[in-house]
């Protein structure tokens, strides 16, 4: 989401788009009616006219004399029957200020999606970022193993989404593709980043388990962050 800062074309490619399940990351969600400045998860969730909202914030900060939660955000069309929101680095900061704090703190969210009497496992993550490069470290490594041995834990269908940060076969990363099924990899992605940064690198992935059906699997080229949205069509 870039902190929702294109708003316009963050809206109008929802739209375009009109996703089932919308997997955020720099989501921002604030009460009391838009921002006028950047889209916030309750523009979204209108735009594509869904119910059901899990936000997760890595932190909140003061706007405008309201508060804005940050972090990840999961909007859904079907029913969300279950959620859990996991650290993975750092704690929660609930009065953040970026002149004084690291903005590093980072969650998995896992919700249970109920599609037509079916359960659908949804997680969302956004992973540890180094400036210098996208090869990982011990920080990318043990969460990374967090994430792996959470997916373990599940029984059906799992889709995990998200910014990680990570090169595909960084050994980081590899903790995951172990366990599901990369359809960055597998697509054969040459970059997840737009005109909107120097960096060309495949950080962006979704995952799926064996008996998700994958029907199409693309990173769009519309403008909307710096990094290009991916849309997966699936059936379970």
């Amino acid at each position: 989401m870039w902190g929702g800062r294109l708003e316009n074309h963050i809206l109008n490619l929802v739209k375009k788009v009109n996703p089932d399940i919308l997997c955020l990351q720099e989501a921002i969600d604030i009460k009391g009616g838009r921002s006028a400045m950047f889209a916030a998860t309750e523009e979204i969730q209108a735009a594509i006219g869904a119910n059901h909202i899990f936000m997760s914030p890595v932190f909140t900060l003061n706007y405008m004399n309201r508060k804005a939660d940050f972090g990840n955000c999961i909007i859904s069309k079907y029913p969300i029957k279950d959620k859990q929101t996991i650290f993975t680095g750092k704690k929660y900061a609930p009065n953040f200020d970026f002149l004084d704090r690291d903005a590093d703190m980072r969650n998995l969210q896992h919700a249970v999606i109920d599609i037509n009497g079916k359960s659908l496992n949804v997680l969302n993550h956004h992973g540890h970022h180094i400036h210098q490069h996208k090869n990982g470290d011990a920080e990318t490594m043990r969460q990374c193993e967090i994430i792996a041995e959470q997916i373990k834990k599940l029984d059906g269908n799992i889709i995990l989404a998200g910014d990680f940060n990570l090169a595909p076969h960084s050994e980081s990363l590899e903790q995951i593709n172990k366990v599901l099924t990369n359809l960055s990899l597998k697509a054969k992605l040459k970059t997840t980043r737009t005109q909107l940064t120097h960096k060309t690198e495949v950080c962006d992935y979704i995952f799926v388990s064996e008996k998700v059906r994958t029907k199409s699997f693309k990173a769009l080229p519309d403008l909307a962050s710096d990094h290009k949205a991916l849309v997966l069509d699936f059936e379970i």
